[in-house]
Parts: C-alpha cells; structure tokens; sequence
C-alpha cells in the first residue's frame, strides 16, 4: 500500500468527518465536545472546547446566533439542541481560567479600527500571533458599541474582562479616535503596516473602499488596496467573528509574504458525509428554561444536553465485534495497517488486527461509503505472505487441516455407481462431513433419486483456507487441483452444501457454475423421513458468505415454509448477517475473538438457532447455542431426539469423521477396499485434557506421532516425582509436546502443547 492507496482507503470512512453543527459553524467551534462534556457534568472541560476555537468567548458565548442549530440532527427527532442556550448557560456558570501565552513578539504594527465584534477578533488573533496591535475605537469606551448593540445579553463587566485579557496581550486600546476623513485613514495606514476595518461598527467611506470588495465571501478579509484589510460585513454576530478571524489570517500571510488563500479550503461553514443512524432515536422537545431572561438553571442546561445523541456513524463498530474489540473505527485501522506493512525492522503490532478479520463484509453491508475491511485486511495479509512477513501460527492449522482435506486420505471425486457421466456433481465441502458425516450419504442419495441425468460425488476442499490466510498461490493451487478432478468428472455443474465453497467457485471458478443445495433441494419433493412440523418458531441465521446470495436465502426459507417449520428473522439477517467466528480464519488467529463474535451472534434471540453452514451451527452451538442445520430437519438422524442439542465435535472428532466417511462412501458405493492403516493407539484422557487439546487446536494423530516417534527412539524426558514422561516431535511445522503415562496397553494423556512458529536460522 502507498501513501495514495492510503489516503483513498481513509477518504472511504466518514467517522471523523465533522458532525452537522460543527460543520456548519462558520468557527467550527466542536459543538458535540461541547455538549458531551456538559452531559457528563463536566463545565469546565465544556468551557475548554470553547475558548479552543472561539475567541472573546465571554463575548460570543452570550449572543451566538447559533447557525449550527440549524443543522443539528435532532430536529429530525424532535427539536434541534439549544446550543446558544447551552453557550450562554456554560459562559455565565463556569469560572474562566484561561491563560494565554502569545507567540515571540513581531514587529510589524498593527492599526485595527471599530470596537464590534470583528474587530476585537481580528485584535485578539493579530496580538496570539505576537503582532504590536492598537485598536482605534470611535467611542468613549472599548465596550460601549457592544453594549449598545446586544444590551440584553451583554454588560460592561463582561466586555471589560475579555479586554482586560486583551490588553494582557500586549493590545492597545485608543478611545475617541474615530477616522472621519480620507486624509485621517491615509495617516493611519501610513502609521502602520496592515490596518483592519471593522465594518460591524464602522463606516467605510474614510477608507474610500469599493463596497463590491469590502469582504465578499471567499476574499478572506483583502480589498482593492494593499495593506487595506476589511470584515464584519454581515449581521450574524459568529459571522462577523468569523471574518475577524480569517482577515486576521490574511493579514498575518500577507506580513509573511506567504500565499493568502492555501490551505484555507476549509474555514468557513462546510458540507460533511458524516452519517449518523436515526432509527430508534425518540423524538424529544427541547427544554425551556423556567426564567428565560436568565437562562438555563444548571438542572436545565444538563436536560438538554441530554437530548443530544452526539453524532458520529461507526455503523459498521456497533455491528461487528472484531471492529469494536480492537477499540477504533476503519479509518485509524488503515493507518495502523499502512504502519504494520512500512515497517522494516521491528514487531509488526498490527498483525493480529489483520488476521482476525472474519472477511464476512458485514461493514461494507452496512457502511454508508461501502467501506470494505475484509478487502483491506486480504490485501494485508496477501502482502505479508509475499514479503515472507506472514508468522506462520497465524493460520498453520488452518492450513494442515486443508492439506489432509486434499489429500488421498479425505479427497474422492467418483461418477455415480454405474455411470460414466454426470450432469450434476455434489460437492458437499469438508466442514459438513467434519460435523454431521452421516447426512452426506443420505443427501447424495436423494439427489441421485431426483436427478436421473447422474450425479457425481467429490470430497475435498474448496481452498478457502489458504485464500483465507493470504496465500494466493497455494490457493490457486488448490482450487487448480479441484478444477482437474472435475474436468476429469466431465466438468458436472456443482452442487454446493457449504455456503462458502460457493462463494469461493462464484468468485474464482464461474464456469463451474455452481448451485446452492439449497436452490436444488427446493425443486424437488421433500424427504419423506423429514421431521414432523413444529409448534415453536426457529430463528433463521444466514451464513455470512450468503450476503448478496437472496436467491440461496429464500430457498431456505422456503424449506422451512414447506415443511410446515415456523421462523423468524434476526435483527441482523439476509443482507447484513453476522458472522459466526469461523470465516477468515478469525477462530485460528484470534480464538478468543470467535468465541466472543459467536456468543454475540448467539444473543440476538432466545429461540433456537437454524443454520444452514455446519461451521455456524457447531460455532454456535460451541457456546451453548442451541441450534440446528437445515439438514437436521430434511434428513434427521434417527438417534438423535434433540437436534438442537447436537453438541459441537472437535478437532479430532471432525478429522475422524471425515476419515470414516470416505471409507465408508468408498466402500459402500465403489465396493473399494479400505486404505491400509496402521493400528491407532490406545490413548486415555479426561474431558478437561480433550478440552484443552481441542482448544489448543492438537488432534489426537499429533499425539500418536510423538508417541510412535519415542517408540522408534526418540528422546523423552521422566520426572521422578510425577512419574510422567515428556517428550516432543515436530512432524510439520509445528512441535507437539505431550505429557502422558505408560499404561500396560496404550498412553495416559496428562497435557500437551504446541509451537506453531518457525525459527530461522543465522
């Protein structure tokens, strides 16, 4: 990724765009900060935000016309938020402490005339910016224009202290200088290097100033004569602000000779993407003080500070655990991940953030800007693995448990018994033979009953797992080898019982043209062994490789209507399902994470779950979800009298299942002979060590490899007290460690652990 692709991806999430009000404040004064300090009670810190953007905030904070209001999303559900109110309420309630350092002192002096608004605040930023200012007022007093222009909002003790401030800046205040005369502004201007015009409280006729170019909007404060600077042409006190402010700017530049305008695309009010979701939000009116002359009360200010629903999207956080568990939003993950791939030397912090990313999509489902993190994340780890950064236990089970599902111990691709050709091929994928072996046989044999032009029969893999974890050329390897086993086949259109295999062939093998099982047992008569209809509705959990596949959604519903099944819909379903934790290979990089993304998903509805991915029912059922696959309803296991309760086998078990299964389809169907195998071991252990071997992702063949590797005499290590023995074997990738107990005939398994990582050497 280069600085171009990062800031395309960044431009894509929206969550630090400015909210409405902020954006529509000709200040950008950070009305949600605001408010959300005053929530929590917090009037000093309120009063912090302020001063940050906001000049003469004992000023301003009184008589703020408040066009943020205007844009407030509030007023979509209910009433826009009293922000002026709730200025007026901090300014007048909260004790200010401001002190304010100026930058080293220039020497360019400065002449700004009128005492309005614009002004004083091109004063107050000239005298920040270490500028000599002198400020030549027309009247008597510093306050007395202010004082007549808002005397209901405004006294002479509060003006006196923002000038009494001022003046602590170094600003000089000339009363009773009014310039009624051309030659009087020409004096002036030659008596200084820059001189400001406010035109909020002065005339412009001694200046002898085009009205046409006085301060027209986007001109930042210049005028026809150099030197000559004017603002405050407009009504709206912020306004008149706002443009002391940016001719304060100018006038700054200007002395610099820097550019006047670069850089400055974004003062004044502007546009924002920023989406904030209203649903749910209940309309509410906004507070009326009891004294309107006074104000909010305290009470009041906190109430309707209360009513803000602090805008911000993160749609895509509140619905994703993975997002929300590493404590930001998509556009700070770019920058951690450019960060992660720039780095030459040094731990790559980042890792685990990529690799935990389920790659379901649910963010771009729900993004208001189609924000992709799964693509940003494959793109990661595909660049990791090619610059040989990949750490190798990120996805190494993953991967073996892969290659023994393309191996010759799993792997079959057969027509029908009796057949040369096939129209059809069922392609069941290797998690449904992993967890229900005995539906295959059953589902194969219906399929071949209905569909007469033949039906092919394949075991394997789809290769999602090495496209997963970033490989692409293993998984072009992969997928190669199961496109040659189905060319050999005659090239039948596939069958698809797992969600993600289809995906995997409608992305990268089109012209298999697969088809969901779910599409094709839809067009055929129902099993005449199905379960009965039930009374208590199931609650319908869409794979989430199933997003933007209605045709396959509805035909599982469809199913379910046509077996008499009643069903209900999640609140995130179809379009915006969740993942179970299994995808992305999220369960192998971040265990923790797919548990916690699986009990999410778990949560959503009392009733008992209906999945129709193996991986999500036994995810879901692995933290005590009841749940049941589709498939226990059209071909129920006659020993099974609680589906739902069907618990979840392990690592071990699904090998051994799948093993079986192949035997048995083998022998049954082909009358093959079964593979030659050696005699397994007899090996006891107690639930909590098959717990822990499941959880540590160690199958019952890697304890026996280390077993077998002592037997021909490999080293083992005693410990005299325990009287257990340990010893290792490193059969791949990964070294096994087991603690066990020689038993007359077979092992006591005590513990076992592994090192899935490479050492490199000098």
């Amino acid at each position: 990724m280069d600085q171009s692709e990062l800031r395309q991806w960044e431009q894509r999430c929206i969550q630090e765009e400015p909210p409405p009000c902020m954006a529509a404040c000709p200040l950008h004064v950070d009305a949600r900060a605001f408010i959300g300090f005053l929530q929590g009670g917090r009037w000093a810190d309120a009063l912090k935000t302020l001063h940050r953007v906001m000049p003469l905030p004992g000023i301003l904070g009184r008589i703020c016309d408040t066009p943020c209001q205007t844009a407030c999303n509030r007023k979509e559900a209910g009433e826009a938020i009293r922000i002026g109110d709730l200025e007026r309420a901090c300014v007048s309630r909260t004790e200010d402490r401001r002190r304010v350092m100026p930058l080293p002192a220039k020497t360019h002096r400065i002449a700004v005339v009128g005492s309005g608004l614009s002004s004083l605040t091109a004063a107050w930023d000239l005298a920040r910016k270490g500028y000599p200012v002198t400020v030549y007022v027309p009247e008597q007093e510093p306050a007395a224009f202010l004082l007549r222009s808002h005397p209901q909002r405004l006294s002479r003790e509060i003006i006196e202290r923002e000038i009494r401030l001022m003046t602590s800046l170094g600003v000089r205040f000339k009363t009773g200088t009014g310039f009624a005369t051309a030659e009087d502004g020409q004096r002036c201007r030659k008596d200084h290097a820059a001189v400001y015009v406010g035109l909020d409280a002065v005339s412009p006729d001694p200046w002898a100033m085009a009205p046409a170019t006085a301060a027209p909007q986007g001109s930042f404060g210049t005028t026809g004569d150099e030197g000559l600077f004017s603002g405050g042409d407009h009504p709206s006190p912020v306004w008149q602000t706002a443009q002391g402010r940016w001719a304060a700017t100018t006038m700054d530049r200007w002395l610099q000779k820097v550019s006047p305008t670069a850089g400055r695309e974004k003062e004044g009010p502007q546009g924002t993407r920023l989406y904030t979701n209203l649903q749910g939000i209940a309309p509410l009116t906004a507070v009326t003080p009891a004294d309107p002359g006074s104000g909010y009360s305290e009470t009041e200010a906190l109430d309707e500070a209360g009513r803000c629903i602090q805008c911000q999207c993160l749609e895509c956080v509140k619905v994703c655990a993975y997002l929300a568990h590493f404590g930001a939003y998509p556009k700070r993950y770019v920058r951690e991940i450019y960060n992660n791939e720039a780095l030459v030397l040094g731990e790559r912090k980042a890792n685990r953030l990529i690799n935990s990313c389920s790659l379901c999509g649910l963010c771009e489902a729900v993004c208001p800007h189609d924000f992709a993190m799964q693509d940003l994340c494959l793109a990661a780890r595909q660049s990791m693995v090619g610059r040989s950064k990949m750490p190798p236990s990120a996805h190494d089970f993953a991967l073996q448990d892969m290659a023994f599902s393309q191996s010759d111990r799993f792997a079959l691709a057969r027509h029908e018994p009796g057949r040369t050709t096939s129209r059809y091929l069922f392609f069941p994928g290797c998690q449904l033979c992993a967890s229900a072996p005995g539906q295959v046989p059953r589902v194969y044999d219906h399929l071949r009953h209905h569909l007469t032009d033949g039906v092919a029969l394949m075991l394997g893999c789809c290769g999602a797992p090495a496209h997963w974890a970033g490989q692409q050329a293993r998984f072009a390897t992969e997928l190669n080898l199961w496109k040659g086993r189905w060319e050999r086949l005659g090239r039948p259109r596939p069958v698809m019982a797992c969600a993600s295999c289809l995906r995997i062939f409608k992305d990268h093998l089109p012209e298999a043209d697969p088809i969901s099982l779910w599409e094709i047992l839809d067009e055929m008569e129902l099993p005449p062994d199905r379960l009965q209809p039930r009374q208590v509705p199931l609650a319908v959990h869409d794979p989430c490789t199933t997003r933007g596949e209605e045709t396959v959604q509805d035909a599982a519903r469809r199913l379910l209507a046509r077996m008499g099944v009643p069903y209900e819909e999640l609140q995130l379903g179809r379009a915006h399902t969740e993942c179970c934790g299994f995808g992305g290979l999220m369960q192998n990089a971040n265990p923790a994470l797919a548990r916690e993304v699986a009990e999410k998903r778990g949560s959503r509805s009392g009733l008992d779950y209906l999945a129709y991915c193996a991986m999500c029912r036994d995810n879901l059922a692995a933290v005590d979800k009841r749940s049941l696959h589709l498939l226990d309803l059209l071909f129920p296991d006659p020993n099974q009298t609680d589906p739902s309760a069907r618990p979840r086998p392990g690592w071990s078990r699904r090998r051994e299942n799948r093993l079986r299964l192949r035997e048995h389809l083998a022998r049954e169907l082909w009358n093959e002979p079964s593979a030659a195998a050696g005699t397994p071991l007899v090996l006891q252990m107690d639930s909590t060590v098959v717990d822990l071997l499941d959880a540590r992702r160690i199958l019952r063949e890697d304890i026996e490899k280390v077993l077998r590797h002592v037997q021909k005499g490999g080293q083992a290590f005693h410990h005299p007290d325990s009287g257990h023995w340990l010893a290792c074997f490193r059969p791949y990738q990964a070294t096994f460690w087991v603690e066990y107990s020689p038993l007359d005939d077979g092992y006591r398994i005590h513990n076992a652990y592994a090192h899935r990582m490479e050492v490199p050497g000098p």
